[in-house]
């Protein structure tokens, strides 16, 4: 993970929460139908992947639906030797639909992508990122043992005053133009909540609220999933969930202000700015990133594979949380950032 700076934070009463009814579920055969598949070489994150198209992940066998379990799998190809100067194939989805505030979108999963090199997420932009924001609910690189979530906007949002079960706090700015785009970072302490004890514990649920008042993330191991949740209800409480493991209220971010409908995306990257860079690296993998696992053995990747059961979005009673709309393009793109810094100084 990166170099971080742990704090302590007192924590508040939780805010009363809204009741939300399901909107758009995406799960069984049909999982896949309402995504778009990037279809480009990373160009996003300077990964050393390509994020394939929507019929060769299938054929691939990268981007299917188990007939067994009728869970969706998403993964990196772990069947061919890549050789020298090419990248490896893996899969980018981007929800065709945005989901705008008064939104709560749930993810039951029973696996998630570790491993040296692999740099997964499960998130969530706006189109024109920065500006809209992103919030990233599931994050995480190499062979770190707990998620990361965070949230990157426009300057002048902070995580202030923060209602959460977490006390591990990474950085509380989430401007992109501060600590080279780092976002405000929580931590989620438990080690169920990612790699091999995630997959171990029978894997979870990670529930998103995208709400005036604040954006909250819990995540659930398997057996604590609350019951609304595992019986697939067709409406929530999120007041019933207890503290979420991070949230960023609105007194320190106006959420009307900072963030626009997102689209909702998986993706597995390799290597690139965060899980190659070589300080972040040597934290629990050793030799380097693109010779010694890229381009090496393909079974390094047995493990690099989302296996989601479903994907529900929930709006509030009486509102239309659904936009329809182009996926957005954008992942935390440091490179262009730096550009654009390097030509205004180039023209100063």
């Amino acid at each position: 993970m990166r170099s971080i700076s742990l704090a302590l934070l007192a924590l508040p009463v939780l805010a009363s929460a809204t009741s939300y009814t399901v909107e758009k579920v995406y799960s069984g055969s049909n999982f896949f139908d309402d995504w778009i598949f990037y279809n480009n070489f990373d160009n996003l994150t300077n990964g050393d992947a390509i994020f394939v198209s929507a019929s060769t992940a299938a054929s691939a066998q990268l981007a299917y639906v188990d007939p067994s379990t009728s869970h969706a799998i998403i993964k990196v190809d772990n069947t061919t030797t890549v050789p020298f100067n090419d990248k490896r194939n893996t899969v980018r989805i981007s929800s065709k639909d945005r989901y705008g505030v008064g939104s709560v979108w749930i993810a039951d999963m029973y696996h998630v992508p570790f491993g040296c090199s692999v740099w997964p997420a499960w998130w969530s932009q706006a189109p024109n990122w920065p500006t809209g924001g992103e919030i990233d609910t599931f994050e995480g690189v190499n062979q770190v043992t707990m998620n990361q979530m965070a949230l990157h906007t426009n300057p002048g949002c902070s995580q202030v005053s923060p209602v959460q079960s977490s006390t591990l706090v990474n950085s509380t700015d989430c401007s992109f133009q501060a600590n080279s785009n780092q976002g405000c970072v929580v931590t989620n302490p438990t080690t169920q909540s990612y790699g091999a004890a995630f997959a171990s514990a029978g894997g979870g649920v990670f529930v998103t609220e995208f709400a005036t008042t604040g954006i909250s993330i819990w995540f659930f191991p398997r057996s604590q999933v609350p019951s609304s949740v595992s019986s697939n209800a067709s409406s929530i409480d999120t007041s019933n969930f207890g503290e979420p493991v991070a949230n960023w209220p609105t007194g320190g971010c106006s959420i009307n202000k900072f963030f626009e409908p997102q689209n909702l995306i998986f993706d597995i990257t390799l290597c690139g700015d965060f899980a190659g860079n070589p300080a972040t690296f040597a934290e629990t993998c050793s030799g380097t990133c693109y010779n010694d696992y890229v381009i090496g053995p393909p079974s390094t990747y047995n493990n690099a594979y989302f296996e989601v059961a479903s994907v529900r979005v929930y709006g509030q009673n009486g509102s239309n949380t659904i936009k329809n709309g182009a996926a957005g393009s954008l992942r935390h793109p440091w490179w262009s950032v730096l550009a654009v810094v390097c030509l205004g100084i180039l023209f100063i």
